[in-house]
This record gives structure tokens, C-alpha cells and sequence, in this order.
């Protein structure tokens, strides 16, 4: 028989005669190297056993064989006889050692079949949770990807709110340089009330003149061309002043309709981020939990 290390806490016990392979496990590689020196130490004793039995055997039977040429069958039995006996005393405390190591070495192959069976329970049990673990992957791998998808079709959205937003900024600036644009037409509408002011007062005065003073009558009737172009121009700025104030009230109106469509949209951004928040904290528990 010989005995092999395998690994550094596992051997093999293989008997060549009965075609035989046992699989011996061993607590640290301090014990399997033990129990290989004692296997080979009583491998050696036993060969050696074996070897003076054979040299007793054989010195036995050619001694046997001389004193048969010169002595009677019965002195030829006697001393086979004694051979036997002596053959028996002679091997008996290798045969008491043999037995003890085989004893220790069946007590230690039934420690290792116990072994070998707590293992391969231990065995199917990591089989049976790999195998889940390999369900669990499978399905996380199916969700990962799933996930994925959703997080492609967010961020497209996103794009798309986001290029929104850039629209609507562009129109806010639009917005600014109508305000401003009505800033200066409302700027240039007080200028042209103080013009209007001030040709009222110049009116006023020139008709005072045109009471106080009959000389001056064919002065009047050109201030009265004069009040008459004025009266005109005033016509003018005043349609002017009430198309400008149309124009502001509109751009006004726009204005206002703009920020609500604004703020709707925001709004709405603000939901969709929240999603992608709440998709984001999923992912790292996925990731967590892997």
C-alpha cells in the first residue's frame, strides 16, 4: 500500500492489491505529515517483518530438509514443529505491533470517513448556495440591465428638458431686451408728456398774448398755425404714447405668460430630478447589497 500527500491537509491511501483508493482529510498539515511518517515507518516495519519471516521460513525448511536425509519422520516432525513454534515466538510482538497500528490506523480512517462525509455535506451545502447566489446574480444582472435602460431613456430626457431650458433662457433674454426696449419707451413717453407740457404752457401763453395784445393779431394767426401744427403733433405723440402703451401692455401680457409657462416647466423639472434622485439612491443600494 502507499500513501500520498495531495494538498497540505489531504492525502490518499491507495491498495494497488484490492484496487482501492480512500481520501483522508487531517486537521493541519502538522498531522498529515505525522501520520505519513508513521505510515512509512510501519510500511518499513512490516517489510521488514515480512523479510525475517521469509529468511525464517526458508532457513526452516532447508534445515527440515537436511535433518530429513539422516533423522526419522517423527524427529523430522518434531522439528518442523519447533520451527513453527519458534517462527511463532520469534514474530509474535511484530505481529502485537502491526495489530496495535493497524487498530490505530482503522480508528483514524473511520475519523476520516466521518470527515469525508461532514464535507460532503458542507459540499452540497455551498452547492445549494452557490446556486442561489448564482439565481440572485442572474436576476440582479436582469435588473442592472433593466435599470440601465431606464437610466439611458432619464438621461434622454433629460437632454431634452435640458435643451428646453436653454430655449427658454434664450426667450428670458428676449424678455430682458423687450423690457429694456419698454424702459426706454416708457422714458421716452415722459420726455414727450414734458414736450407736451411744455407746448401747453408755450399755448397758453401765446393765446394770453393773442387776448392782451389786438396788434399782434397777424402774429396770432401764425401762432395759430403754429397751435394748429402742435395740436396736430400732439395728436401724433398722443396716438404714439397710446400705440407705445398698447406695446407695453402686450409685451407685459407675454411677460407674464412666459414666467407661467416658466414656472410650470420648472416645476416639472423638479420632478423629474427627483426621480433621478430616487433612481440614483436605488442604484447604490443595488450596489450595496452586491
Amino acid at each position: 500500500m502507499t500513501f500520498t500527500k495531495t494538498s497540505q491537509k489531504f492525502g490518499q491511501w491507495a491498495d494497488s492489491r484490492a484496487n482501492t483508493v480512500f481520501g483522508l482529510g487531517f486537521a493541519s498539515e502538522q498531522q498529515l505529515s505525522k501520520f505519513a511518517e508513521k505510515f512509512q515507518e510501519v510500511k518499513e516495519a512490516a517489510r521488514l517483518a515480512r523479510d525475517k519471516s521469509q529468511e525464517k521460513i526458508e532457513t526452516s525448511s532447508n534445515h527440515s530438509q537436511e535433518s530429513g536425509r539422516d533423522t526419522p519422520s517423527s524427529t523430522r516432525a518434531s522439528s518442523v514443529n519447533g520451527t513453527d513454534d519458534e517462527k511463532a515466538s520469534h514474530g509474535s510482538p511484530a505481529d502485537e505491533h502491526l495489530k496495535s497500528e493497524n487498530d490505530k490506523l482503522k480508528t483514524a480512517l473511520a475519523q476520516s470517513s466521518m470527515n469525508v462525509r461532514k464535507w460532503e455535506t458542507e459540499l452540497q451545502t455551498l452547492r445549494e448556495s452557490n446556486a442561489r447566489l448564482s439565481a440572485a446574480l442572474q436576476e440582479s444582472a436582469a435588473s442592472v440591465e433593466q435599470w440601465k435602460i431606464q437610466f439611458l431613456a432619464s438621461k434622454e430626457e433629460n437632454d431634452q428638458l435640458r435643451n428646453k431650458i436653454e430655449e427658454l433662457e434664450a426667450q428670458c433674454d428676449e424678455i430682458n431686451k423687450e423690457k429694456e426696449r419698454n424702459e426706454n419707451l416708457s422714458v421716452r413717453l415722459q420726455e414727450l408728456e414734458s414736450e407736451l407740457q411744455d407746448k401747453e404752457l408755450e399755448f397758453e401763453d401765446l393765446r394770453k398774448r393773442g387776448e392782451i395784445v389786438p396788434q399782434l393779431m397777424s402774429e396770432c394767426k401764425s401762432v395759430t398755425e403754429k397751435l394748429q401744427a402742435a395740436e396736430q403733433k400732439n395728436k401724433d405723440l398722443e396716438e404714439k404714447v397710446r400705440a407705445l402703451r398698447m406695446d407695453v401692455e402686450e409685451s407685459k401680457h407675454r411677460q407674464g405668460h412666459l414666467k407661467t409657462e416658466l414656472k410650470h416647466f420648472l416645476e416639472a423639472l423638479d420632478g423629474k430630478i427627483e426621480e433621478l434622485h430616487e433612481f440614483r439612491q436605488g442604484l447604490s443600494k443595488l450596489g450595496v447589497d452586491n
